[in-house]
């Protein structure tokens, strides 16, 4: 089992649960924009600069065109601002969330190695939000590099998916999110209903994508020894936990 397999769920979770953050909520309250998926999709695609949706969406990758567009336009905040201000909602986040976490200084080092190591072709999002400006509060540094390293696999996932034959809304009906189902997260991104089971076929593509996206995030990775792989295992579960603690 590689390194990116190990702790593609931390990643996941940690950069999910961010984003249904109360720092998250209060970045859309800033924007003027009621709900979640305008100053959502705004601030995530704000690293893209000033283009038109069908950018956004050849980015995004997971979402209908018209819900992208209808969210992207929806906000006025300058693209730019937007990022910055997301930015700075995860930052905030990580404050708050690993305050009694005191591996975030090493963890960060390592995550920077990996970021730094990535071939960014074909993964827009991860390398404008890598070109983003780190903090120097380490837990807010292990947050924002949590979200460049979740747009590095969710990037090479959509080319394993496309690689695979596909839909972009077949695999969000069969990966839902950490925190909704396949149809319900497909609703949220704005697909039509009926949300009809892929079948086995397609299922089995799916597998074989998400294969595929281990092996090319995996090569991200290849910067750190064994020693290294297995404390950046053990660091991610440990930030995981303070994320997300026992209740």
């Amino acid at each position: 089992m590689t390194v990116a397999h190990e702790v593609k769920d931390q990643i996941q979770q940690i950069g999910g649960g961010f984003m249904f953050s109360r720092e998250a909520k209060e970045f859309g309250r800033s924007t003027g924009v009621d709900g979640f998926i305008g100053p959502y999709m705004r601030g995530r695609c704000g690293v893209l600069g000033e283009v038109d949706a069908d950018v956004v969406t050849a980015a995004a990758g997971f979402f209908p065109a018209d819900s992208v567009r209808a969210a992207w336009e929806s906000v006025a905040m300058p693209a730019a601002e937007a990022a910055r201000g997301y930015a700075l909602a995860a930052q905030q986040f990580g404050v708050r969330k690993l305050a009694s976490f005191d591996g975030a200084e090493r963890l960060a080092e390592l995550m920077e190695a990996v970021a730094a190591n990535a071939d960014p072709a074909g993964v827009p999002l991860f390398a404008g939000w890598r070109a983003v400006p780190m903090p120097a509060d380490p837990r807010a540094r292990v947050l924002q590099l949590t979200h460049v390293l979740r747009e590095l696999r969710g990037g090479v996932h959509l080319v394993a998916v496309k690689s695979q034959g596909v839909s972009p809304r077949d695999a969000v009906l069969i990966a839902g999110s950490p925190l909704a189902s396949g149809p319900d997260q497909a609703a949220l991104y704005g697909w039509p209903a009926p949300y009809t089971a892929p079948g086995e076929d397609v299922r089995a593509r799916w597998a074989r994508a998400e294969e595929i996206t281990d092996e090319l995030a995996s090569q991200a990775f290849d910067v750190l020894d064994e020693t290294e792989g297995k404390e950046l295992v053990t660091l991610l579960a440990d930030a995981h936990a303070a994320v997300f603690p026992p209740r």
